[in-house]
């Protein structure tokens, strides 16, 4: 087994760590402002994407919502699928492109079931992701807000809650 892929078994731990990062990026955020968001991404995004890489087999979308799919990431889905599984997920669990590997939805899904501070952001409804951040660092798109900001294309469409149908 590979080390990304134990500790990406191990969820709660990353969980954590996610966590710690999370804060010490929002404390940090008025020294990264005033050097500028520019340079940090330039200088963050190695390191970042090396990191991601082998842990999670990061696509670098600039948008990463790892904390909210069990630690797994959602793009590594050979469909890029961001909110849940294709129609095509086997009985066994396995992907329909590639019979042999899990599915990545099942896995995240199974992975945020241990994880007590962020496991119900899976049943959250994600934006698509905005390919202009891509290969950017998700951590200044979080402290910009950029990583928020939704696709063009999509800021015209209503979206209406299921209860309300």
């Amino acid at each position: 087994m590979k080390f990304g892929q134990w500790l990406q078994n191990h969820p709660h731990f990353l969980e954590q760590t996610y966590w710690l990062t999370h804060r010490v990026f929002t404390w940090l955020d008025p020294l990264i402002a005033r050097l500028g968001y520019e340079r940090m991404d330039r200088w963050l995004r190695g390191p970042e994407e090396w990191t991601k890489r082998i842990v999670f087999d990061c696509r670098m979308c600039g948008q990463c919502i790892l904390h909210s799919t069990g630690m797994t990431c959602s793009m590594s889905c050979p469909k890029n699928l961001r909110n849940g599984p294709c129609g095509g997920v086997r009985a066994n669990g396995h992907c329909e492109v590639f019979p042999d590997k899990p599915c990545v939805w099942v896995q995240a899904y199974n992975r945020s079931l241990e994880m007590p501070r962020y496991g119900d952001e899976i049943l959250l409804i994600e934006p698509p992701v905005n390919r202009q951040l891509e290969g950017s660092s998700a951590w200044i798109n979080m402290l910009t807000g950029q990583d928020k900001v939704v696709p063009k294309a999509w800021d015209q469409i209503e979206v209406i809650p299921i209860a309300e149908k």
